[in-house]
């Protein structure tokens, strides 16, 4: 059996804003083996990255706040550590691949800048060798001509090139966990694909586990081992990805695949989609999130949040219905 390499428990985050308090993450609690990959799944909205960057710390405080909740890397609390301590971690031992590399590179620094500040500061290399790793790293995430590239800016570079500048960056220290949030968004479909074969063929050779985090579970089937589904700040299944695909067990989770297309859909029938709209975060939760938009909901559903039942080895879902027969447990 793997290592766990992160586990979180009970991790609730909020934002106490003019409006009110939004409730955008709400006790879910998951786990990590070392060298597997996660997606963690769900519609825009749902907490998927407002739980990386709370594990991360990265959260304005205020106006967020973490209410609750344990996030063990190697059996450190993430929470406990103290700044200077999480400095250390983030981008050595846990890095990030944000949604957005336009707005995560900084646009008056080149490139060879920005990878060279990592290397400096978690690794301490000289000025030459920072040059020949950051050509390296480049070179490795399959930038052309990678000498030249380094002195060129952020926007000098195609939107996949950015990305994978950006990746570079984040592997610049081999770190034991990658998360990359959504980062083929924005991308056309071609360079997408590339991508996610990029990421794949990485992790193979660093080791390292993976956290993917994206709302297009046609990604999620071609790489990650197990999945997590949110919703409105809830874990409301969990499964490995075959078993997701074939014997989806939360209702949440149906209407999604229901949704999703499939080249074996017959041409007279319709993609699906999910009735009503997510609930407003600034409400404090009562019930099952999902109910008013479900077909099964029954009276329990709104008044009860129902708990992850254990259906099998990492096979959990969050609903007071067995979806199987559609009638109440």
């Amino acid at each position: 059996m793997a290592d766990r390499i992160l586990e979180v428990k009970d991790l609730r985050t909020r934002f106490h804003i003019a409006e009110g308090t939004v409730y955008a993450v709400n006790g879910i609690s998951f786990h990590l083996e070392d060298g597997e990959t996660i997606a963690i799944v769900g519609e825009s909205g749902c907490g998927k990255s407002v739980t990386m960057l709370s594990i991360l710390r990265l959260l304005p405080i205020p106006p967020a706040e973490i209410t609750s909740g344990q996030a063990l890397y190697l059996g450190r609390d993430l929470f406990r550590l103290s700044e200077r301590e999480m400095e250390q971690i983030r981008g050595k031992e846990i890095a990030m691949v944000f949604q957005d590399p336009m707005t995560s590179l900084n646009p008056v620094l080149t490139i060879g800048r920005q990878i060279g500040e990592t290397l400096r500061v978690h690794l301490g290399l000289d000025k030459e060798a920072i040059h020949q790793r950051a050509i390296g790293l480049l070179d490795q995430v399959g930038i052309p001509d990678p000498a030249h590239r380094l002195n060129d800016y952020p926007h000098q570079f195609s939107g996949g090139q950015r990305q994978r500048a950006m990746i570079a960056m984040a592997l610049a220290c081999l770190p034991s966990i990658l998360i990359a949030d959504e980062p083929t968004t924005a991308l056309d479909v071609t360079i997408q694909a590339q991508i996610v074969e990029l990421i794949q063929r990485l992790k193979e050779q660093l080791s390292m586990a993976v956290i993917w985090i994206t709302h297009d579970l046609g990604v999620v089937a071609e790489m990650a081992e197990r999945v997590l589904v949110m919703y409105a700040g809830f874990i409301v299944e969990e499964a490995r990805v075959d078993e997701l695909y074939e014997d989806p067990r939360h209702p949440y989770t149906m209407a999604l695949l229901a949704a999703l297309p499939r080249i074996d859909r017959r041409r007279d029938k319709h993609l699906r989609s999910i009735p009503g709209a997510p609930p407003n975060l600034l409400v404090a939760p009562k019930g099952c999130p999902f109910a008013p938009r479900c077909e099964l909901a029954f009276d329990r559903c709104w008044d009860e949040m129902p708990p992850l039942f254990q259906l099998g080895p990492d096979r959990r879902a969050a609903c007071w219905v067995d979806v199987t027969t559609g009638k109440p447990f």
